[in-house]
C-alpha cells in the first residue's frame, strides 16, 4: 500500500534533505549526484553518473520500507553482488531521520564507501 498524500510529502521533505545536504557542488553532478525515487511504502536513495560509453546509469544504494502495521522503517544497503541486505547495525528505526543519520554518518562504509 503507497503512502497517503501527507505521508508521501512529509517523506519526500526528508529525504530531499537528506540529498540536498549530500550532492556534490553543481559543477560535478554531471558527472555524478545523488537522489532518490519513492514507490509504495519505500523510498531509494540512488548515485546517478555516466557509464563508460556515456549514458546516465543509475546505482541504488540505501533503501528504506516503511512498515505500517508496525509503525517502523527497515533500513537495507545494496551489496555487491547486487542484492539488498538488512543493514544490521540498525536494522529498524521508528523514525525515518534515524535512518537517514545512520546513512549519512555511514560508520561501517555501506553506502558511501
Amino acid at each position: 500500500m503507497a503512502f497517503s498524500e501527507i505521508d508521501r510529502r512529509r517523506v519526500e521533505k526528508q529525504v530531499t534533505e537528506f540529498v540536498e545536504a549530500r550532492r556534490p557542488p553543481v559543477d560535478l553532478r554531471v558527472q555524478m549526484d545523488i537522489g532518490f525515487h519513492v514507490e509504495g511504502q519505500a523510498v531509494e536513495l540512488f548515485e546517478r553518473r555516466r557509464s563508460m560509453r556515456g549514458h546516465r546509469i543509475e546505482e541504488p544504494f540505501a533503501r528504506f520500507v516503511h512498515v505500517r502495521s508496525r509503525s517502523v522503517w527497515k533500513l537495507y544497503w545494496m551489496r555487491m553482488d547486487g542484492r539488498w541486505q538488512r543493514y544490521l547495525p540498525l536494522p529498524e528505526a521508528e523514525r525515518l531521520e534515524d535512518l537517514l543519520e545512520e546513512v549519512d554518518e555511514d560508520p561501517n562504509a555501506c553506502f558511501f564507501g
